[in-house]
């Protein structure tokens, strides 16, 4: 996979932690531009995780654009931080305008901004009825519409070109329910469906929609919730069944790198599954399975 990219520039959405930054990273590695956004910069952190901080014991949210940017400097490509709080469409369309000012071209979107944690209670198991309805707009309005925000003002650009990927990150299971969830479940399913339909109108301008599920990632939250850091989760036998984000991140890139992969425009894709395909592992060696719910 090294160097795949390069030439590549690409656009990671909410790429201060997690998913986000472990795609950003990876696509690095492989040697693409990687564009970083995001709303925690290390000036500016938004005041929405007060919640999910106390709950993860922090006194701080972890993670910035710059903090990412960096790590894709360090990794071989080349990173560059631009906030951009993706719920603003104003803000969306002059960051795309920026890109493609300066860089010419956007090869890959990753969808990525994601509200949900913003009302995040700790509770995975409720009847829809008993769950809080402010989960809505966190994962709605702030979550499914970021990712057609972005999509919409990248879209008109990769037409043009007759080429591009946008790639959704999602959870995705065969189409089996997340079972007491049901705003998160739900809001999964529009992202995916979001994927899929816009595929069907890029498709004949050669452009190349899907959307992409991990498994259960040690993020920096799940690790802090856990009380243990990345050189020592394996001591956490709660968290065996976790892969990193950068797992996720070399799906993206073994996607980016693939001259075939209109082939699966209108997908909903596994990483574990593209693990198989295209023959990358985890950070730590190993070849972590589909996530399956139990």
């Amino acid at each position: 996979m090294k160097r795949r990219c390069e030439g590549k520039v690409a656009l990671v959405t909410g790429a201060s932690r997690g998913a986000g930054r472990g795609i950003a990273v990876e696509l690095g590695a492989a040697g693409a531009t990687v564009v970083v956004t995001g709303r925690s910069t290390r000036t500016d952190t938004p005041e929405v995780y007060g919640d999910i901080m106390q709950r993860s014991a922090l006194d701080s949210v972890p993670g910035t654009i710059e903090d990412t940017a960096e790590a894709v400097d360090e990794a071989g490509g080349r990173g560059i931080a631009h906030r951009c709080d993706h719920t603003r469409d104003e803000e969306v369309r002059a960051l795309v305008d920026r890109v493609l000012r300066e860089h010419g071209r956007v090869d890959l979107l990753v969808n990525n901004a994601w509200g949900g944690h913003e009302v995040f209670d700790a509770v995975f198991d409720a009847p829809f009825w008993e769950r809080d309805i402010d989960e809505w707009g966190a994962m709605m309005d702030r979550g499914v519409r970021n990712h057609w925000l972005a999509s919409r003002a990248v879209a008109p650009a990769m037409v043009e070109a007759g080429t591009g990927l946008i790639v959704a990150t999602t959870f995705w299971d065969r189409d089996r329910v997340l079972k007491g969830n049901l705003m998160y479940d739900l809001a999964k399913a529009a992202i995916n469906r979001l994927a899929i339909a816009t595929a069907a109108e890029l498709g004949e301008h050669g452009v190349t929609s899907l959307a992409l599920s991990p498994g259960w990632m040690r993020t920096e939250w799940i690790l802090a919730g856990h009380e243990t850091d990345e050189a020592h989760w394996t001591e956490k036998p709660e968290l065996a069944r976790t892969e990193s984000p950068r797992y996720l991140g070399r799906a993206v890139a073994a996607l980016l790198a693939d001259p075939d992969v209109f082939d699966k425009t209108g997908s909903v894709l596994r990483v574990g599954d593209l693990a198989a395909e295209y023959g990358f592992t985890d950070i730590d060696g190993r070849r972590v399975p589909p996530f399956e719910l139990g």
